[in-house]
This record gives structure tokens, sequence and C-alpha cells, in this order.
């Protein structure tokens, strides 16, 4: 009889190692070509955004050698200090893998603690959002990278442009776009910086509410920590800090969420609202919008990759991770307090205990946040002011061995300190932020990808394409009419109240 039932099961089972091999044979099917397939299929991504079908940079593929496979081709010569994007040096290269930890350091920051606030003011439309956003933005990725490349008569790949900064000089002007943007850069990146350590400040003051030490002295705790940054030398270090800040990121997802779902049996399912409030949704939009920004890295990430035919799949599943993480994330943690969510949802934890432990967590994802826009905004620094006589006003940070000079060192620390004093100094410097950002990030990520994509690609790009660049330029001026807008009426009302120190 045993024999007969085992024989039977046998028959209606199908054996594990088939089925597990159909089941992957099906996820296979469904994740991206250059996820999959190494050797040719990952040529393919630079051709899938915006082409016509005869006039992509496969259309020579037959007939480009033995291999039949594009060839990527840097036109920078033997200069190490370009291909590398603002990253600079291109000697250290990184992998698909820590190049997305640094894509989701970016677009999975600080502002994860405001998403159930989100949702509190949008409703189901800021969760769309946070989905829809995210596509938007790696579509802008994408096409900004694509830029960086054009087709020689031999079917190759050629990176002619090594940076964001080298495209708005060919749509700009030499002077006037490099200037532009690299100002703009600039400031995003330091304002970035600036507002870590601000949140670090206020963390810590949330984590010992009752201690002897203020908001300013806790800032200028967290600048001492960050000075080690000034010693970084690649994007290699900086990868690696991105892993542990993404690690960190998930400790508190597995925090909150798991508090949330031991409140289950009260999640108010019915107090989502279907409807938009048109006073407060905007706020819910720009909190997701700039949480999604990472564009400026994006050259110099590509370009530093040892396969750089796994970005857009990197890009791909970073953004997906992204949007997954983050809406779930803000519904459940509205669910759980409905009507009563903060602005910041560490607020709604139910001890001191608790809350403390997860501002302290989040303070440690702070400081490890910090080193990526760090690294990028010194490095811009560098491109523009230290590469060296005739290019550029002052000599090179380097010497011959590639160590860092006395001098160099120093600078790279002054940057630390300034912008650890513009924390302290500066009254608002949250809602001054959104404020300046509002331009800035919305060029950056929505408007700039866009134009350039059409004044670049504009020959070869079908009218379905060009009407979709269209449409995310519009979106950008919208996002950043209503950022410069509420952030200008919340710094309007910040000072009527006063300074906060």
């Amino acid at each position: 009889m045993a024999s007969q039932f085992f024989s039977r099961l046998n028959m209606a089972v199908p054996p594990i190692g088939a089925t597990l091999g159909a089941a992957w044979t099906t996820v296979r099917s469904a994740l991206p070509d250059s996820c999959v397939n190494s050797q040719q299929d990952e040529q393919l991504h630079f051709a899938k955004f915006g082409r016509k079908p005869n006039d992509t940079e496969l259309s020579n593929l037959q007939n480009s050698g033995a291999g039949g496979s594009l060839q990527r081709v840097d036109s920078f010569g033997d200069d190490e200090s370009c291909g590398g994007g603002e990253f600079g040096s291109s000697r250290h290269k990184i992998s698909e893998w820590q190049a997305g930890w640094n894509v989701t350091n970016a677009i999975q920051g600080m502002f994860i603690v405001s998403l159930p606030y989100a949702v509190l003011h949008g409703g189901y439309w800021a969760i769309t959002a946070m989905i829809g956003v995210a596509y938007i933005c790696c579509y802008t990725g994408k096409i900004l990278v694509d830029c960086l490349y054009v087709t020689n008569e031999e079917g190759q790949l050629v990176r002619v442009r090594d940076t964001y900064v080298s495209i708005a000089e060919e749509c700009f002007g030499r002077r006037v776009g490099a200037r532009i943007v690299n100002t703009a850069q600039l400031i995003e990146l330091l304002m970035t910086c600036i507002l870590y350590v601000v949140l670090c400040g206020d963390l810590m003051v949330g984590t010992f509410p009752d201690g002897a030490i203020d908001t300013r002295s806790w800032m200028m705790i967290c600048g001492i920590l960050l000075l080690p940054c000034s010693f970084l030398k690649n994007l290699h270090h900086v990868s690696t800090l991105s892993f542990w800040c993404t690690m960190a990121h998930v400790v508190i997802n597995v925090m909150i969420m798991g508090y949330c779902l031991l409140q289950a049996a009260t999640w108010g399912w019915s107090q989502v609202p279907l409807s938009i409030n048109i006073l407060t949704f905007p706020i819910s939009l720009g909190i997701i919008v700039f949480s999604y920004t990472s564009q400026i890295f994006l050259p110099a990430l590509e370009g530093n990759m040892s396969d750089p035919s796994k970005f857009h799949c990197m890009l791909n599943w970073s953004h997906v991770a992204a949007a997954i993480f983050k809406s779930l994330f803000g519904y459940v943690g509205f669910l759980t307090w409905q009507a009563n969510t903060k602005d910041v949802i560490t607020n709604n934890l139910p001890t001191q205990g608790f809350k403390g432990v997860v501002n302290f967590i989040l303070v440690i994802k702070a400081l490890l946040s910090y080193p990526l826009p760090y690294y990028a905004a010194l490095n811009l620094l560098e491109r523009a002011f230290f590469k060296g006589r005739p290019e550029t006003t002052f000599p090179s940070m380097w010497t011959v061995d590639g160590d860092l000079k006395v001098w160099g060192l120093a600078l790279r620390v002054a940057l630390v300190v300034f912008t650890t004093v513009m924390a302290i100094s500066i009254p608002h410097f949250a809602f001054l932020m959104g404020f300046i950002g509002s331009f800035t990030g919305t060029m950056l990520s929505f408007i700039w990808p866009c134009y350039f994509h059409l004044k670049l690609k504009g020959p070869t790009l079908d009218w379905g394409t060009v009407a979709y660049d269209c449409f995310v330029i519009f979106l950008g001026v919208l996002f950043g009419v209503i950022g410069i807008y509420y952030s200008f009426k919340a710094l309007v009302e910040a000072f009527q109240i006063g300074l906060p120190f």
C-alpha cells in the first residue's frame, strides 16, 4: 500500500528540479534583457529608448564583425581624469551591484520617514505617484546616459561625453552650459550634504530630548564624525558606505513595518482618501518627486562601471525596488496611524525608547548617506578648478604617485566644515532647501534630461518619444512651480514665527 501511494504521488507531483527550472524560465522571461544575457542582449540597452527600428545603434549589427555585437568605446584617450564622469578617475571600477547601492542611497533617502504623511494628504493618488514618478525618473536617467553616446561608422557605441556638464556644453554652449549645470549640481549636492547634518542634529535631540546637548551641538558632533570622508579616494569606497546605508534602511523598514503589522487589527482601510485635496496634495507630490532624484550621479556611475551594459538593468531594478518599498511603507504607515500620522513617522512611535532606537539608526543612515553627495561635489569642484594649469586656475590636488597633497586634504576637510557650519548657522534650512531645490531638482531630474534628449537625438526619435519627453518637461515645470510656491509660503510662515534659536 505504501509503495503504491508514493508511486501515485510521484506521478501527481512533478519533479522538484523540473518545477524549479520551469519557474526560473518564467522569471527569466520577465527580467530585462540586460539582466539575463551578458554577451549580446546587454548591448541592446542603448538602443531601446526613442529610436526608430531602422535608425538605432544596432542598424549595423549584422555587419559588425565576427562577434556580431556592439562595442563600447571611450574617446578620451589616456586621460585618467576623464571617462568616469563627475567622479573623476575611472581606474577603480565598480560592479553593477555597487552602482545599485549608490542609486539606492540616493532614491531611498531620508524622505522615507515622510511617506505616510504624503499618503495622508494624497491618498491613493500619492501611492500611484510613488510608482509613476519612479518610472519617469528611471526613464530620464536612461536618456541622460544615452546622450553621452554616439554611434560611429563601424556601428560602435562611442562615449564622446563623460559628464552632465559636457552634455550641457553641447546643447547650451561651452561657456553658458558648463556654468549653469555646474552651479545647479553644486547647489543641489551641497544642500543635500547640509540637510543630512541638520537631520542628524534634529534626530539626536529626538533621541535624547532631556539631554544637556542642544541641536546645534549635535550637528557639530556629527560634523566631526564626518571628517574621515575627506580621505575618500574613489567611488569603490563610497559604494561600500552606500551598501551599509542600504542595510540601515532595511533595518528601519523592518522595525517600523513590523510594528505596523502588529497593529493590523486596527488599520483604517476606509480612511485612505480617493479624492484629491488641491491645497494639500502638492505637499505629498513634493515629498515624492524629490525622493527619487538621482540623475545627478548617473553619468558618473555609468562611466565608472566595469560593465556599463548592466547600467539599465541596475537602474530598472533599483527603481522597481524603491517604488515597492516606498508605496508599501507609505500605505501601511498611514493605515496604522490614519489621521494622526505626523510629518515624520518616528514621532508616531508609541514609546520614547522605541522612537530613540529608530532615530539613532536614522542618524547612522544619514551619516552613511553623506559621502555620496559630498564626494560628487568634491569632484565637481576639482574638475572645475583643480585639474592643473593651464586647463584650470589652480594646480592638481594629486601627486604624480596618486597621493593627495596636504593642501588638497585641507580643502576636503574645509568642505566638510563648511557644510557643518551652514547647517548650524542657517535658520529653517529645510524650507530653504525645498525652495531652491524645487528649481534645481526639477531642472536636473526632469527638464534638462528630456531637453538634451530632444536636442541631441531629435532626428532619430519617433513622435511618441518626442511627445513623452515633452510631457515629462511639462511635469517638471509644474512640479517646480508648485514646489517653489509652497516652499516659499512655508519659509514666510516660519520667519513670521521666529528663528529656531
